[in-house]
């Protein structure tokens, strides 16, 4: 044959951030291959920083210099609109505040290939040994964070997915104390991720079987063309949803949350319960908006359901938690059928679309900060063994401490939606759109939900403040200036949004409007 082979057409300046950050994670590879062993985290902590640092500004400059573009990037795979640059931007920074958790504490084992409690364990503590190799995993995960919500194709999605959920299957594992919980951990992330990786690759390929094609924008044109083949449509869009589903941790899917984030070194939990929610939020808002836009009087009953079964299961079941990261992980499920009470709130006219991706993207922000505050608060309540997780450590906190019983009451009243706090305004522009948009019984389920929330937050900071501290009760560690930095932005952010949320609303219904320029 005389044909020729059309190169692909790259937009590589579109694609800069993502860019960035998987670059510094091949040379954070190199890196461990080649550097002493003395000079890896001296190398690795900077490069790490300034590499999200200069993905954060080459968003930014897209988005208010360059700005938003029209058309998808890399031959229509890549989809970088207002939507995936806002979300890049909130991803960025939450990855920045985890790495410096990261650094602030020694929270990772010495050895991971040694037997829990064994004599290498040992010796390798002894030697003051330290996994560097977490700085490129977790840079390919950031990475794998911004490719899934811009993901303009299901395959592109998949392989983003992939790229973002195994560094975290590794760094799950890698927590210093409690050992065989953190392997635990590891290992049910893996079985069930790998079980819902496999629902969304199926998925994606009886969606192609339907519409020729794994575009989203073609997927959702052969909805109302293609006749004869509903049951690999149906079939398809079900199992994309049960993997999406999973990775945002909505009911029933929602099982490995309380496990994973009890078992993980506390700032790959932070990690995790922000950036990895965002990224899938940002992912699934695009794949049934966008890709099955023209189907959603089949799935929003279906949606409908989810949510209130997680908002449910969250709120319900954090109440008989004990353990801290515990309970912010069913609480966290509960934030999570809140967001999808936005997803649910579609309608005929761009203008309430744009309303309710806008406040699923305020959401996201506040709901992110607060989050990494909150857990950059557990890493500093310490036992002899570690972080003290069980709440009847936490009794009398707020004489021992004041001041961090107090920051952390007040990352809880912004969970729980209070006035005057981040969490109130994202409930709001969620539930308002919601409204708007004829899903007025699911607000209802949702205010509900929020007052039962409210009282597990209002538990805590009652056992702190009105019981007195034990004998032999758990002490304060001196922050690192990383964690006490993560803490007091996290702090502004959350009262800042709580005051005056009206710039981040704008800029969240600015960047809303591009989704639907197609």
């Amino acid at each position: 044959m005389n044909g020729t082979i059309q190169a692909p057409t790259i937009e590589y300046a579109l694609l800069a951030p993502m860019l960035v950050v998987f670059g510094a994670a091949i040379v954070g590879v190199l890196v461990e291959a080649f550097a002493p062993r003395y000079l890896r985290s001296a190398i690795h902590v900077p490069l790490t920083l300034l590499s999200l640092a200069g993905a954060f500004a080459l968003t930014i400059w897209q988005a208010v210099v360059k700005g938003i573009p029209t058309k998808a990037a890399a031959m229509g795979a890549v989809a970088v609109d207002g939507p995936a640059l806002f979300i890049w931007g909130t991803i960025l920074v939450l990855a920045f505040a985890s790495v410096l958790l990261i650094k602030g504490e020694d929270h990772f084992v010495a050895a991971a290939s040694a037997v829990p409690g064994s004599a290498e364990e040992e010796q390798a503590l002894h030697e003051g040994a330290a996994h560097t190799e977490l700085y490129p995993l977790v840079l390919f995960a950031v990475g794998g964070m911004l490719l899934f919500p811009a993901a303009n194709d299901l395959l592109v999605a998949f392989v983003a997915l992939e790229v973002m959920s195994l560094p975290l299957y590794l760094l799950c594992g890698l927590a210093r104390r409690r050992r065989l919980l953190s392997q635990e951990a590891a290992v049910k992330y893996f079985l069930l991720g790998a079980f819902s990786s496999a629902f969304f690759l199926y998925g994606t390929a009886l969606l192609y079987g339907y519409a020729g094609s794994i575009d989203l924008a073609k997927i959702s044109t052969a909805i109302g063309a293609v006749g004869g083949q509903d049951t690999l449509l149906y079939i398809g869009a079900a199992m994309l949803g049960v993997g999406l589903f999973f990775k945002i941790g909505a009911a029933p899917f929602q099982a490995w949350k309380p496990d994973v984030y009890q078992g993980s070194p506390t700032p790959i939990t932070a990690l995790m319960a922000s950036g990895t929610l965002v990224a899938a939020f940002g992912a699934l808002v695009r794949v049934f908006w966008v890709g099955l836009g023209g189907l959603d009087w089949d799935w929003r009953p279906v949606l409908y359901g989810v949510a209130i079964l997680t908002m449910v299961v969250g709120a319900v079941l954090a109440i008989t938690q004990t353990d801290i990261k515990r309970m912010l992980a069913y609480s966290s499920i509960a934030h999570g059928g809140f967001l999808l009470v936005g997803v649910i709130a579609t309608g005929k006219a761009a203008a309430q679309n744009a309303s309710a991706l806008s406040g699923i993207l305020f959401y996201l922000v506040a709901y992110g900060l607060t989050t990494v505050g909150a857990f950059a608060v557990v890493t500093m309540v310490r036992d002899a063994g570690g972080e003290a997780w069980h709440l009847s450590r936490w009794a009398g906190l707020g004489k021992r401490s004041p001041l961090l019983a107090g920051i952390f009451a007040f990352f809880l009243l912004a969970f729980a939606g209070i006035p005057l706090t981040s969490g109130f305004f994202g409930k709001y522009a969620v539930f308002q759109a919601a409204v708007s948009g004829g899903a007025l019984p699911l607000v209802i389920v949702g205010v509900v939900a929020s007052a039962v929330a409210a009282f597990f937050y209002v538990r805590v900071i009652v056992l702190m403040f009105f019981s007195d501290p034990a004998a032999d009760g758990p002490s304060i560690v001196l922050p690192s200036w990383g964690t006490a930095a993560v803490v007091g932005f996290a702090v502004l952010a959350t009262v800042v949004l709580g005051v005056y949320p009206q710039p981040v609303l704008d800029l969240a219904h600015s960047a809303a409007q591009s989704l639907f320029v197609r």
